[in-house]
Order: C-alpha cells, then sequence, then structure tokens
C-alpha cells in the first residue's frame, strides 16, 4: 500500500462527517436551535481525526519528506495552498467553538453564526479532499521510492498509534490547569 492509501481512507469518514454536518445545519435551521452535543462531537472529530490525525500525517510527514524533494511548482503551489487550506479549517473550526460558546449564552445571532460555519466546513472540506486525492497524493508519491513510501507508511502507523495518548495527555493538563 502507498501512503495515500490511509489517507484516501481517512477522506472518505471525513466526507460522511462533513455530511452530518450539512443534515445536522438544515435540522438546526429548521427548529430554530442548535444541539449543543452534536457541535461538541462535531468539533472533537474535526480538531482530533481531520486535522490533528489527517491533517498531521500530511503536515508532519508527507509535507515535510515533500519539501526534501526537488518538486515540480505545480506540485509546490498545492502543497502551499494545502497548508494554508489546513489552517484555514482549524480557523473555521475555532470560530464555530465560539459560536456554540455564545449559543450557550442565548446571544440572539449564535444560531445564524453556527448555521454559516457549519455550511463553510460543508463547502470547504470536499473541495479540499477533491485537490488531494485526484491532483495532488498519487502524482507526489512518484518523488519517492518504493523503500522510501514503506518508511513513511510505517511512520504513519506509528503517528497513529501515539494519538490517543496526545489527545488524553492534553484532556487531563487542561484539568489540571482549571484545578
Amino acid at each position: 500500500m502507498m501512503p495515500v492509501g490511509p489517507l484516501m481512507i481517512e477522506h472518505r469518514l471525513i466526507e460522511r462527517m462533513i455530511k452530518q454536518l450539512k443534515e445536522k445545519s438544515q435540522i438546526f435551521q429548521k427548529k430554530n436551535e442548535v444541539d449543543i452535543l452534536f457541535i461538541d462531537k462535531a468539533v472533537d472529530f474535526i480538531r482530533v481525526y481531520a486535522d490533528r490525525c489527517h491533517h498531521g500525517k500530511e503536515e508532519d510527514i508527507l509535507f515535510r519528506d515533500l519539501a526534501k524533494k526537488n518538486l515540480y511548482p505545480e506540485h509546490k503551489n498545492i502543497m502551499d495552498e494545502l497548508v494554508k487550506e489546513h489552517a484555514y479549517a482549524r480557523n473555521i473550526t475555532k470560530s464555530l467553538v465560539s459560536a456554540k460558546e455564545k449559543y450557550s449564552q442565548q446571544v440572539k445571532t449564535a444560531l445564524s453564526d453556527i448555521v454559516k460555519l457549519m455550511a463553510d466546513l460543508v463547502e470547504f472540506y470536499p473541495k479540499h479532499i477533491e485537490k488531494e486525492d485526484k491532483y495532488f497524493f498519487l502524482p507526489c508519491m512518484k518523488y519517492f521510492s518504493k523503500q522510501e513510501q514503506a518508511a513513511m507508511l510505517n511512520e504513519f502507523w506509528e503517528f497513529d498509534k501515539k494519538l490517543v495518548h496526545e489527545k488524553y495527555k492534553k484532556i487531563v493538563e487542561e484539568i489540571e490547569r482549571v484545578i
């Protein structure tokens, strides 16, 4: 398996969550109320799975290794765009958390802010995923030997193994700061 295989599999799960964001957003508008628990779960999914796990492997491993290669300008430009897009998704997610907190405080504009931010994510992710799947991942594998690809795939597995420990260590540290 090429290293981009697991990344493309992760895309399928992200697409499923994005579909749920779209459907829930419509329900929120219809009912004129937000399911706070859903927002918390969606934010956790985006921050941990889509960003830290998926984008983490891309940025910390794939892009790092690609930066050492003599990339065609087209691939270098796409990689730079992808890094900016990851930052954009982080900002939307951060704003969604803020809007949810405002909603909890009964700020009147918060519901429309939440719906707008969810729509931004729904619009963003399919285009981002398509760019990676169709125009970046497979062409970039040609820069790596079979041995380099195997080493990268192994590093992906190691990255994933450490992720759960990283998440829960962070949770405990946040709780300790509050107490």
